[in-house]
């Protein structure tokens, strides 16, 4: 076990990122059958071997940038909140397209696509935690937080939100909660969240008004009304991952024996939580939840001990925001929340959004190794004293 002593930082966290990505393996290899056979012959390993080599390549990412000092991250912000600006307008621009969304860039030469809004959401809470940490004392007046945070927080979500509402929302959400953890007044918090609800009762208004205005505004009025209705015809998709959370009881059906997975469309992605309950069972579907949650509190846990603020909030910062988007997923796969599209990090298959997951959690870590050699330093010195 000589090799573990080459993973710095919280172990616990550590721990969770293996269990996640082996229960990943094992559940993306049983439900993409369908998949296999429409677009594979039935070629299962292919995929496989595709979402192994991206969990690891992941994992090997994480290590690197665990090893760095997290400092170097507030200069890759500085720089960075001015590259994210022009690439989500390519993206917007010319990005390649699912559906009615241009959300992707693809990598000349490579064949690889990517998000630009996975880039976008690691550099802003960077950003923000930076911003929190240099003008501590700064921000206690609307004037001074909208010019020196809303603006960038603004333009970038009003960037990502034509093609990919969800994601905008959620990354605004996740930038409050850093201002609130950053001890920006309550006050004016409340401000914000009023003028967002303001917003959102407009584009409602807009939406169910004039739905083709607004690019996707037609699909985002469908989901609402799909979900409203509650009806199995509208809710395909919902309907038969409730199908897979009822069936699959408290212990499961058994590894590989879904029946469900032949039936949702996004069976290894979007749906994939209904998949792990059908087949794992509701008990390993509350492990799951257990483990984001100690995830969070692992991040929360690093503020505590960080003797530096800008580590700490980007530290918790980047944990509430894979813990909200896990829960997300969860929601959507029991039918509390519409559609969003949002996958459940490091388990969903995806593309080049695991690594991103990776590169946040391997911030993290770097953080947490920080305040470990903190604490081994203090203790030397007091030996020595």
């Amino acid at each position: 076990m000589k090799q573990l002593t080459y993973l710095k930082g919280d172990r616990v966290i550590w721990a969770i990122v293996f269990l996640l990505s082996l229960l990943s393996i094992l559940v993306v290899y049983s439900s993409v059958v369908t998949l296999a056979h429409r677009y594979k012959q039935g070629n299962t390993e292919a995929y496989l071997i595709s979402h192994g080599f991206k969990i690891i390549t992941g994992i090997i990412i994480m290590f690197f940038v665990h090893r760095l000092k997290y400092t170097i991250f507030s200069k890759v912000a500085q720089i960075g909140i001015f590259l994210v600006i022009p690439l989500l307008i390519f993206t917007l621009l010319k990005g390649v397209s699912a559906g009615e969304a241009s959300r992707w860039v693809e990598i000349p030469g490579l064949g690889l696509t990517f998000q630009s809004s996975d880039i976008a959401k690691i550099i802003l809470l960077i950003f923000v935690a930076r911003t929190l940490t240099i003008r501590q004392g700064q921000l206690d007046d609307f004037s001074s937080l909208f010019k020196y945070l809303l603006i960038p927080i603004g333009f970038i979500c009003l960037l990502i939100f034509p093609a990919n509402f969800s994601t905008s929302a959620l990354l605004f959400s996740n930038c409050l909660f850093l201002m609130f953890v950053g001890r920006i007044k309550v006050k004016l918090i409340l401000y914000i969240v009023g003028a967002c609800v303001g917003f959102a009762l407009l584009l409602g208004i807009v939406i169910y008004q004039f739905p083709d205005l607004i690019p996707r505004g037609a699909t985002w009025k469908a989901r609402i009304e799909n979900f409203s209705k509650g009806d199995s015809k509208s809710n395909y998709q919902s309907e038969q991952a409730k199908i897979a959370i009822a069936t699959g009881g408290v212990i499961g059906k058994g590894p590989g024996n879904s029946t469900q997975r032949a039936f949702l469309p996004q069976a290894s992605s979007d749906f994939i939580y209904a998949i792990i309950i059908e087949e794992y069972g509701l008990f390993t579907g509350f492990i799951m939840l257990f483990l984001y949650m100690i995830l969070l509190f692992r991040g929360i846990r690093i503020l505590r001990d960080s003797e530096k603020t800008f580590g700490g909030l980007m530290a918790v910062g980047l944990s509430f925001s894979l813990v909200f988007q896990a829960l997300i997923n969860m929601a959507v796969a029991v039918n509390l929340f519409p559609v969003t599209g949002q996958p459940l990090p490091l388990v969903s298959m995806g593309g080049t959004s695991i690594w991103f997951t990776c590169i946040a959690i391997g911030i993290i870590l770097s953080v947490s190794k920080s305040n470990e050699d903190s604490i081994g330093k203090s203790t030397k010195e007091s030996i020595v004293e």
